[in-house]
């Protein structure tokens, strides 16, 4: 299994082991849409929370040092964006996920 398979597993599964197995110590989230950067710890809380749902989730591209993926996001607030995701490796972990998204019309 890939790492973004993994990834992506325990986001739907909500396996906070696995999210802190796979996400590398230093591991940064960037959204460019809000400017917000994200720890490790604050992406595993956020993911184990309810205010994401994710569909669609596809791998387009990942080799050892870099995986993109696109997905639907649904918050609970009800707003949807399409996300491209670009997920950068090292170590075999996740060190860095930055995201562009567009707001999808309700």
């Amino acid at each position: 299994m890939s790492i973004l398979e993994k990834y992506n597993k325990a986001m739907s599964e909500k396996d906070e082991a696995v999210m802190k197995e796979i996400l590398h110590d230093d591991f940064k989230f960037t959204m460019h849409a809000s400017g917000n950067v994200l720890t490790k710890e604050d992406v595993i809380k956020w993911a184990m929370g309810d205010d994401i749902n994710r569909e669609k989730v596809r791998i387009i591209y990942e080799n050892d040092e870099i995986g993109v993926e696109h997905s639907f996001v649904t918050f609970k607030d009800g707003n949807t964006q399409a996300v491209m995701g670009v997920f950068k490796y090292q170590d075999g972990k996740i060190i860095s996920f930055e995201t562009g998204a567009t707001n999808i019309p309700k």
